[in-house]
């Protein structure tokens, strides 16, 4: 995995191969990235990065300048590689080792962005907790952006507070935010 732009353009970051988990490709973190780009200066805002795994998205916001980013992972393993490299490369990543969904349940802080990278193995229930415990919860800003990754296979359209969705080969980015009055 690499980092794509900003302070650490190009940097390689190797993930033990033990670790549970499936980082979002290059090419989709970087489309990714391209969107958020047009709405947010990425100095100015808040992330909190569900199921990090890696942290390979955190790894990115921070490169871009972020300095207030949460990572939650229930996997020690992850958490553990996500803390060392954050201190390695110097980045502003506090780690929670906690279930995200009871998590979800007890924070009660917004953030600007959440991304959540939940197994692709969820069935619907599991992919529709995650928007409705955020926005029950008020866990976003006023302008603030929930990003659900998926397998092409999952349709997340009818889950709470759908705006849109981007396919990149065979992962989706599910875009959701609060509704206006």
């Amino acid at each position: 995995m690499r980092i794509i732009s900003g302070q650490y353009k190009s940097r390689k970051i190797k993930a033990p191969k033990a670790l549970p988990v499936r980082p979002t490709t290059d090419m989709a973190k970087e489309s990714l990235f391209n969107i958020i780009n047009n709405y947010y200066y990425f100095d100015d805002i808040s992330v909190l990065d569900l199921f990090a795994g890696t942290g390979n998205i955190s790894y990115e916001f921070a490169s871009r300048g972020t300095q207030a980013i949460t990572c939650v992972d229930q996997d020690f393993g992850c958490i553990k590689f996500i803390t060392q490299t954050a201190k390695e490369f110097d980045m502003p990543i506090e780690t929670i080792k906690s279930d995200v969904f009871k998590f979800l349940e007890t924070i009660s802080i917004q953030y600007d962005i959440i991304f959540s990278d939940p197994p692709y193995g969820f069935d619907e229930q599991q992919f529709n907790k995650i928007p409705q415990l955020v926005f029950h919860n008020n866990l976003l800003t006023n302008h603030g952006l929930l990003v659900i990754e998926h397998s092409k296979h999952t349709d997340l359209s009818k889950a709470l507070n759908f705006k849109y969705s981007k396919s990149y080969g065979g992962s989706v980015f599910s875009f959701f935010t609060k509704t206006t009055d």
